[in-house]
């Protein structure tokens, strides 16, 4: 490769604009959660975790947490059983947990690995299994609304309680743990928990500076069908009238209750963006404009050149 000095000034003038960025997230914790359709292309996968290596490189924090739903759903289809999803959490029966796990603690986190290896990351597996990481119950059947029945969701958990001291070993020892929404209950019984939620409830026992969701989405969008109308910012209230509008469906239903409950646990910001649209954490992390939507507490904490960048 070639370079002219036109481009070594703009990779300079990128530095230098990068290095504000580089100086206050140094020795900061990330949540970055990875949805399982980018798993699904070889190239998109790398291209996200190449991305979290910059991080890594530059000294921040980074947990990662991974999802798994469409290899989840191809096993599952392959072995005979159908898939049934209820407002964007997927019901899991007896005879699909054991392929949960085998996808997200074996196929999905292995491959994680693997390509860390190859980064040379220091890369740690872990579930909610492990050390009592993430404690849930099985969720009762419940009663939603728009459904005429009862709605049992099988081995599906709601989170007890969260012990991050294993992550912040790993983190003290510069690792990076890559997280299975994997978890059980009191007696050892697997429970398939959203991966959103795990990462929210992960970045706000850690205090973490930022959770990043990594979506098929652009961002969330003011109209649904319009990929176009990504919101660039708003708040927990913008959020809740965005619901009660009905302008925030399916999956992203259980991506805005992650989102709060990690704001109103002590996360600072939290990003929504695409996994597809190129270098997307990096344009989020480090200049003013980013790509997808910055949810906060108050958009008033926003400084001017933020909301004027966004706008």
């Amino acid at each position: 490769m070639i370079l002219h000095r036109s481009d070594h000034a703009a990779m300079i003038r990128a530095l230098r604009n990068a290095s504000p960025y580089i100086r206050l997230y140094k020795g900061k914790i990330f949540v970055v959660k990875a949805g399982g359709a980018v798993f699904g292309d070889v190239a998109m996968t790398r291209a996200l975790i190449e991305q979290i290596a910059i991080l890594h490189y530059l000294g921040v924090r980074v947990v990662m947490v991974h999802g798994g739903g469409p290899q989840l759903t191809e096993l599952t289809e392959a072995l005979g059983v159908p898939t049934r999803m209820v407002q964007g959490r997927r019901i899991t029966d007896e005879k699909s947990i054991d392929a949960t796990s085998m996808v997200l603690n074996g196929l999905i986190n292995t491959r994680i690995l693997a390509i860390c290896r190859d980064l040379e990351i220091s890369a740690v597996g872990l579930s909610g299994v492990d050390a009592g990481l993430i404690r849930a119950h099985r969720r009762p059947p419940v009663h939603l609304a728009g459904h005429s029945e009862t709605v049992d969701f099988g081995f599906v958990g709601d989170i007890d309680s969260v012990d991050v001291s294993v992550i912040r070993q790993h983190l003290d020892n510069g690792l990076m743990p890559v997280i299975s929404p994997l978890s059980a209950d009191d007696k050892g019984i697997l429970l398939n928990v959203n991966a959103d939620t795990v990462a929210a409830a992960i970045g706000a026992a850690l205090g973490a500076e930022k959770l990043i969701l990594c979506t098929g989405a652009p961002g969330i969008l003011e109209r649904v069908d319009d990929p176009s109308s990504i919101i660039s910012y708003t708040d927990l209230a913008g959020l809740g009238r965005l619901r009660e509008q009905g302008r925030i469906l399916d999956g992203m239903l259980p991506k805005s209750r992650a989102i709060e409950f990690a704001i109103r646990g002590g996360v600072r910001r939290v990003h929504v963006i695409s996994y597809a649209a190129t270098d997307s954490i990096l344009a989020e992390v480090f200049t003013n404009e980013g790509t997808g939507t910055l949810i906060v507490a108050d958009v008033n904490a926003l400084t001017p050149a933020e909301q004027q960048s966004s706008t």
